[in-house]
């Protein structure tokens, strides 16, 4: 199978068109600029020239393609609403596109906020609009709803840390917050959990959405139900010698105000579990878990 997947020379696209292309399919990854061209041509993945910021551009590679993968998304949050509506207009144009095919669209979600503190979210529990935390997590129902145009939508949900060596997104800033703070921190006693996922587990997981999910379905790209921060703040502290202590509020955003963005997150405690995707797809994660690639000191070396 040929597939056109946006995001396709990103942390996660990178893994995905490695994973697609080693099961003997065919890969069209969107790139935006000569770097990104010349990663996915290396990787053995042609190359259509392109960006998100021009949604019809990409109806002719949709339209060549046997499915589309949707995992590119601007995250800077200084401009999320606009972020949100080219996504969603990203969505539109290929949709329209994959209409009446029955072929796959699987695209980007998220886990956190799908449940209430201290409820493990999990695929059945459906997102209420009403209570959203992002208005992205709308996009979502957008594009579930395509099946009844005869599309197969997945959505896979990631897990809000998804790492491995090599990251420079997250969980890397969450080190060099760390760093500029000068203390490993977390907040409150620390008891606060995110559900993590290894990048290949991840890779692995979107390779089984795109053949074989079934239309509206939603999959959990998680693997580790929830870290405590404590738990990560002790694995920064190891792998950095700074001493470990909690965050007071506004603390990051008067020591290190490139991070403000950061520190609203280190508060929010998330639960999730990928137990139905596990029976569903027959995806076992095997890959490192979070703690064991900080001590590996993939994200604190240097």
């Amino acid at each position: 199978m040929k597939y056109f997947i946006t995001g396709a020379s990103g942390w996660i696209g990178t893994a995905v068109t490695a994973e697609l292309l080693a099961r003997g399919h065919q890969v069209v990854g969107l790139a935006r600029n000569d770097d990104s061209a010349a990663k996915l041509r290396a990787a053995g993945a042609e190359v259509f020239r392109g960006s998100i910021d021009d949604p019809d551009a990409l109806r002719a590679p949709a339209d060549a393609s046997d499915g589309v993968i949707h995992l590119a998304f601007n995250h800077d949050f200084s401009a999320h609403s606009a972020a949100i509506a080219t996504d969603q207009a990203v969505m539109t144009s290929i949709l329209d596109t994959l209409a009446g095919s029955d072929r796959p669209f699987v695209f980007a979600s998220g886990v956190l906020g799908r449940a209430g503190a201290g409820i493990v979210a999990t695929e059945d529990i459906a997102i209420d609009p009403a209570t959203v935390a992002s208005p992205r997590a709308l996009n979502e129902l957008f594009a579930l709803a395509s099946a009844e145009r005869g599309v197969r939508p997945v959505a896979v949900a990631f897990a809000p840390t998804v790492h491995g060596e090599g990251d420079h997104g997250f969980m890397a800033a969450y080190v060099a917050m760390d760093r500029a703070a000068g203390v490993a921190g977390y907040v409150g006693d620390g008891t606060n959990t995110w559900p993590a996922v290894h990048r290949a587990d991840a890779a692995a997981l979107v390779a089984l959405a795109v053949e074989k999910a079934p239309p509206a379905s939603v999959v959990h790209a998680v693997a580790e139900q929830g870290v405590r921060h404590l738990d990560i703040a002790e694995a920064i502290a190891r792998g950095t010698g700074l001493p470990v202590r909690a965050f007071d509020t506004g603390e990051v955003a008067a020591k290190a105000p490139q991070f403000q963005w950061l520190e609203r997150f280190l508060g929010v405690s998330s639960l999730a579990s990928s137990a139905i995707t596990q029976r569903l797809l027959g995806w076992t994660p095997t890959h490192a878990t979070l703690i064991e690639d900080l001590d590996a000191g993939h994200y604190t070396r240097g």
